[in-house]
């Protein structure tokens, strides 16, 4: 009965990998066909280098064993320049330990980056959640504005607050409203997208690639004028 449990568990294993194995080489699949679709490039492999090109977010600093994977790169026109574009699935682990025993978990999630066509101060916006109340109690606020809609539903921080309100004009905060996009954040010269957590599907990059532009084109004119010169 031993031996038999035993080939049992070691052929439900080799099943859970087989079928993992084919959802990867699938999902590799869509993603290449995004990637022609969209006129990019696609690289299926390891890219451990990514957590500290990318050290600035703090989505990729997360645990260890960091690898981004299945990576889009290209261009994409924002404010009527190219931008390069970095997309794709990022993994990390985390490792808890207790006095008996040892667990690994591996979390992995998606993301969009574009480089902008100039530097700006940093600017982080995402929906507020349970701790941000905590912290808001305690005296630790981030920027309110006038719209009591958006600052209850959004986390927004930035060291330059008149560069926050000028982006967050009114007609940005009902966009963001009705978008509800994931993280949005800007940090030493890239603009990442991502909520930390989850894969997208291939129409989920388009989708957001969509919402960028459409972020971008809220943009204040004035500010672009000021940035570009």
């Amino acid at each position: 009965m031993v031996v038999v449990a035993v080939i049992a568990g070691i052929a439900l294993i080799a099943t859970i990998a087989y079928y993992s194995w084919l959802a990867e080489k699938k999902r590799q699949e869509a993603l290449l066909a995004l990637a022609q679709e969209l006129g990019l490039r696609f690289d299926p492999g390891l890219d451990r280098d990514h957590d500290d090109e990318y050290a600035q977010f703090e989505i990729f600093r997360r645990g260890h064993s960091r690898a981004a994977r299945n990576t889009l790169h290209g261009t994409v026109k924002l404010f009527d320049q190219s931008c390069h574009l970095v997309a794709g699935d990022f993994r990390y682990k985390v490792t808890s330990r207790s006095s008996k025993n040892r667990r690994t978990s591996t979390y992995r999630f998606s993301y969009l980056i574009v480089h902008p066509p100039w530097d700006t101060p940093p600017l982080l916006i995402r929906p507020e959640g349970l701790f941000d109340k905590i912290k808001g109690a305690f005296g630790f606020d981030d920027i309110d504005f006038e719209s009591a809609e958006f600052s209850r539903k959004f986390y927004v921080k930035s060291t330059d607050k008149r560069f926050a309100y000028d982006v967050l004009h009114p007609r940005m905060m009902e966009f963001l409203l009705a978008e509800r996009p994931p993280m949005i954040d800007i940090e030493h010269g890239a603009l990442c997208l991502s909520d930390g957590s989850s894969r997208w599907d291939p129409e989920r990059f388009k989708a957001e690639i969509v919402f960028l532009n459409k972020f971008c084109e809220h943009w204040p004119r004035h500010l672009i004028k000021d940035l570009n010169n």
